[in-house]
């Protein structure tokens, strides 16, 4: 076993040393980004899984990056029986929000596909071993933390739905609750199996036609063939420029990088005035207006008349028309090895369908259950089309050699948080834990959310705008969760260290956010 210098940045600290263990025994960052994707299928079961999807930026040592588009497929036709399509209200405490779950949500999912197909392209260690510490976490079992518990209780009412999901997120009779030890053996066996027969068991085999029994008679559109036709899409990423420095993150069909970039070419307009009005340091109420301004503009490409972006930007917006949005929560994790390979990797299962597939530990995707692909009516959406996400793993490579690689969960708020994180890299040169630790803002519906921390002139310059604002007592999870690697030293700091964070020699970085119970792991 050799201890080569790398960076870890995930959602729990099970996922995070599941990629140190693999890097650790010789594998590269997607050996490590594969072992540390099934791990989260475990570790982090209502954020990722096995059904459903996500993406991969990768960046292979000396070659060009890539995006491995493995996020769900609607399916190929819509059923005309009657569906299971029904809402479940989950209580977040003061308020509710309604999920649309049952089979007539579930969409096509591509994890399995994705994981597998990245690691035959990019990763050097047998399958066997990188799937390792997935097997052991699912049949030893992992401590359910703060988080993870609150999310099972927000979120009962979906994994409650039915027998197996009931089964597979309860202990003893009951939902399971914070320091239980949280079991998935099926899934660890189906893994086991996959690593030895291949991907086609679950596209074209026994997992395929026991979703398809499933669905048909749980009034579902899900069939064999979606399975069957289902492929991983290699994509050329979305480049931008922002000041001097390089930024590839998704590109089309996904929005979130579009976003992104649509929020960074309005803030390089606007730097100069900007950049004297505020300096390096500090986040006055020119630059919490500023951003305001620009996450309204960007709030929906779809009415950006009147706004002038750069033709990879239009063209980019003009590919997002076509594909229906699914925009829900995720987690994120990022590798940087020795050998100069990094992976940036975001996984979703939206919040479940509150239906699992028979022996296999797996909860299926509610992607359908978007409300954007219901504009007509419920099964309204456009058959076999990939759905758009706001998942945008990135990577940015600085003007004077910094690396870094970053993601996000947390639904609409992806683009506003990394959008807040990339520029505290790139224009105030924070290191990542304090560009991660930093309070948020967010603009949707006619209102901004602020996390506190602001300025007391910021608050006051927005409470008097046109925009409800509404500011939040600490940081939350509701503000997303960056997690972030790097490599390089940036020329200055940050004022303060508040993330889960670690920094090696020679300017390894890794930084978790704590807002979801990040863990960044160096070894420098």
């Amino acid at each position: 076993m050799s201890e080569t210098p790398h960076a870890i940045a995930a959602g729990h600290p099970v996922t995070a040393e599941a990629a140190q263990t693999i890097l650790d025994a010789g594998g590269n960052a997607f050996d490590a980004a594969a072992a540390a994707l099934a791990t989260s299928f475990m570790a982090e079961p209502l954020l990722s899984s096995a059904g459903g999807g996500g993406f991969l930026l990768a960046h292979p040592a000396g070659g060009r990056d890539v995006l491995y588009d493995f996020f769900v497929q609607t399916p190929r036709a819509r059923t005309s029986d009657a569906e299971d399509f029904h809402e479940a209200r989950v209580d977040f405490g003061g308020t509710s929000q309604g999920y649309s779950i049952g089979w007539g949500s579930v969409a096509t999912p591509g994890a399995v596909a994705g994981l597998f197909s990245f690691h035959r392209d990019l990763g050097r260690m047998p399958i066997q071993e990188v799937l390792a510490p997935a097997l052991r976490a699912g049949r030893e079992g992992v401590p359910v933390t703060p988080l993870q518990a609150r999310i099972l209780e927000v979120l009962a009412p979906i994994h409650q739905n039915s027998p197996e999901t009931r089964e597979l997120f309860s202990v003893g009779g009951r939902p399971l609750a914070i320091g239980d030890i949280h079991r998935i053996p099926d899934l660890a066996d189906l893994l086991e199996v996959l690593a030895v027969e291949g991907v086609d068991l679950f596209y074209r085999g026994e997992v395929a036609a026991r979703a398809d029994a499933l669905s048909r008679s749980g009034g579902g559109h899900l069939r064999r063939a979606d399975f069957e036709g289902y492929a991983v899409v290699q994509r050329e990423p979305l480049r931008l420029r922002y000041r001097g420095n390089e930024i590839w993150t998704n590109p089309p069909p996904a929005s979130g990088g579009v976003l992104v970039g649509t929020g960074l070419h309005r803030m390089a307009e606007a730097w100069p005035s900007l950049r004297a009005a505020v300096g390096l340091d500090a986040m006055g109420p020119d630059l919490a207006v500023r951003l305001v301004r620009i996450l309204a503009e960007t709030d929906d490409l779809r009415q950006r008349e009147g706004l002038d972006f750069p033709e990879n930007l239009q063209r980019a917006a003009r590919l997002l028309e076509a594909h229906p949005r699914a925009f829900r929560g995720t987690t994120h994790l990022n590798i940087l090895d020795a050998w100069g390979n990094g992976a940036a990797l975001s996984i979703s299962n939206g919040e479940g369908c509150g239906h699992g597939i028979a022996g296999t530990g797996i909860m299926l995707n509610n992607m359908l259950g978007e409300k954007d692909l219901q504009p007509r009516g419920l099964g309204a959406w456009p058959t076999d089309i990939r759905l758009t996400s706001m998942m945008a793993p990135t990577r940015i490579l600085t003007a004077d050699g910094r690396e870094v690689l970053l993601g996000s969960g947390g639904s609409n708020r992806i683009r506003s948080a990394l959008l807040r994180v990339i520029l505290a890299i790139l224009d105030q040169d924070f290191r990542l834990e304090d560009a991660v630790a930093l309070p948020r803002l967010h603009v949707e519906a006619n209102a901004v959310d602020m996390e506190g921390g602001w300025p007391e002139a910021s608050v006051a310059a927005l409470q008097g705008g046109p925009l409800e604002a509404r500011v939040w007592s600490e940081p939350h999870l509701f503000f997303g969760g960056v997690h972030a690697v790097g490599r390089g030293v940036p020329s200055r700091g940050g004022q303060g260290a508040l993330g889960w964070s670690a920094q090696g020699r020679e300017g390894w970085e890794a930084a978790g956010d704590p807002r979801r119970e990040g863990v960044g792991l160096v070894r420098g």
